[in-house]
């Protein structure tokens, strides 16, 4: 019986050492993924920022400008791109809203970001675009890939319409979280103006047409959970200046928006929380269950073969002698 009891263990020790490398590299890759319907919603803030005034073409100093960035999952795209790809895919409709301290209408700048949902790396397929123009991002954008990598990646810049790298500048502690820090440096670049422009009459052609150009520079934070990915902070300090052309008069320059824009402190919190919800799921597929099941077969060997040794009672021969049988007489 115990002979028995130690084969059906030993069995079982082999099935959970070979399922836990499996977990990890063979189950995790398939099974995490960003879900096709997921909707997000991030408030950011400048504080102080300058802005110009488009009926006198002349910048002013504002107590406070609003970025309200969405994110919503088209399901329905999503599936149509899959069918042509063959894998899965991500369709996120992102807007960037921009409102000023009266809560008036800014700038705004719709975009679709298309991505493998297993690695987030982009995918181009029709549809993929910035404020209605065509785009082929390189990079990616929003979210870095799950087990991020102490290591420079490449982001793709939706105003710039560009990649340049993000450099990892370190491990730090924020709110409870071990992330790893990233920054990125955009250099003054030529920028087409927004579509959608806040005064009526006003249009990015016709600011084109007097021979104005928009130039754009920013310098960007994001404080990135290596686990999952997700940035949990975010900040730019962000400059847009209208430079040259008939618009301006005597001006050489005039600043269309300057501002550190910055995560609020509700969303902070907010988002914290969510990424400390998801991290434990990608951590159950990378590390908890991996690790239980190769204990798990360790200790099933050990008992295994501890029933083993107890089945051979010490002193006992390993084949008893068969006695020879006796003669027999006539």
């Amino acid at each position: 019986m115990r002979r028995k009891a130690s084969l059906i263990l030993l069995a079982l020790a082999v099935f959970f050492a070979a399922l836990s490398p499996l977990m990890r590299w063979y189950a995790f890759p398939r099974l995490a993924k960003i879900p096709p319907s997921q909707y997000q919603t991030m408030v950011l803030e400048a504080r102080n920022a300058t802005l110009i005034d488009y009926g006198t073409m002349r910048a002013k100093k504002v107590p406070r400008l609003t970025v309200v960035q969405t994110l919503k999952g088209n399901v329905e795209a999503s599936d149509r791109i899959e069918e042509s790809a063959g894998r899965d895919v991500v369709v996120w409709d992102g807007l960037s809203y921009v409102v000023g301290p009266d809560g008036a209408f800014v700038s705004q700048i719709p975009e679709r970001y298309i991505f493998d949902a297993h690695s987030q790396e982009p995918v181009h397929a029709t549809g993929e675009s910035v404020d209605g123009d065509p785009v082929t991002r390189e990079g990616i954008e929003f979210k870095w890939p799950f087990l991020t990598e102490k290591r420079d990646y490449e982001y793709f810049d939706a105003r710039a319409r560009t990649t340049r790298p993000i450099h990892y500048k370190g491990t730090e502690t924020f709110r409870g979280l071990t992330i790893y820090r990233f920054e990125q440096t955009v250099p003054w670049t030529k920028v087409p103006f927004p579509k959608k422009l806040p005064v009526r009459g006003i249009t990015a052609d016709s600011l084109a047409g007097t021979g104005t150009e928009m130039w754009y520079t920013t310098v960007r934070t994001f404080l990135v959970d290596p686990t999952t990915g997700a940035p949990v902070y975010g900040e730019e300090r962000h400059r847009e200046e209208m430079r040259g052309g008939t618009l301006l008069g005597d001006k050489d320059k005039v600043t269309a928006f300057a501002g550190d824009v910055k995560m609020r402190e509700d969303y902070i919190r907010s988002t914290v929380d969510l990424v400390t919800s998801q991290r434990t799921l990608v951590l159950l597929l990378t590390s908890y269950l991996p690790w239980g099941f190769l204990v798990l077969g360790v200790l099933l060997l050990a008992l295994a073969l501890w029933l083993e040794a107890r089945g051979r009672r010490p002193g006992e021969p390993r084949d008893a002698a068969v006695p020879e049988p006796a003669p027999v007489s006539v």
